[in-house]
């Protein structure tokens, strides 16, 4: 990922809209910006989310809220707590899905 020249700005993420996607189990909630090929997010998982595909795509991720487990393809298996993050890039053989038991508050740029 390589940030555009944009200028400063203040996102007052409450004001973006949020647009609901299912999981296997459980729900998100996404608001997002797309900035020049960035997409930058605040995503809500409800309690008792699982995702319903492997995703392979490059992230940023920090757990602001909440607990988040992620399994990789491989068969490892990550618990992240508020504070912490992961990044995973686009290549490579780091599938993921995410999870959580309690619910969890992330930020994501990917």
């Amino acid at each position: 990922m390589k940030l555009p020249d944009l200028p400063f700005t203040i996102t007052d993420w409450s004001q973006l809209p949020a647009t609901g996607h299912a999981g296997e189990t459980g729900h998100a909630l996404w608001r997002t910006q797309d900035i020049d090929g960035v997409r930058v997010r605040m995503v809500e998982y409800s309690p008792g989310y699982l995702a319903d595909h492997w995703c392979d795509k490059g992230h940023i991720l920090l757990v602001l809220e909440g607990e988040l487990d992620t399994d990789l393809q491989d068969g490892r298996s990550f618990r992240l707590t508020a504070g912490m993050s992961y990044r995973v890039s686009d290549f490579g053989d780091a599938a993921h899905r995410s999870a959580t038991r309690t619910g969890a508050r992330l930020f994501i740029v990917d």
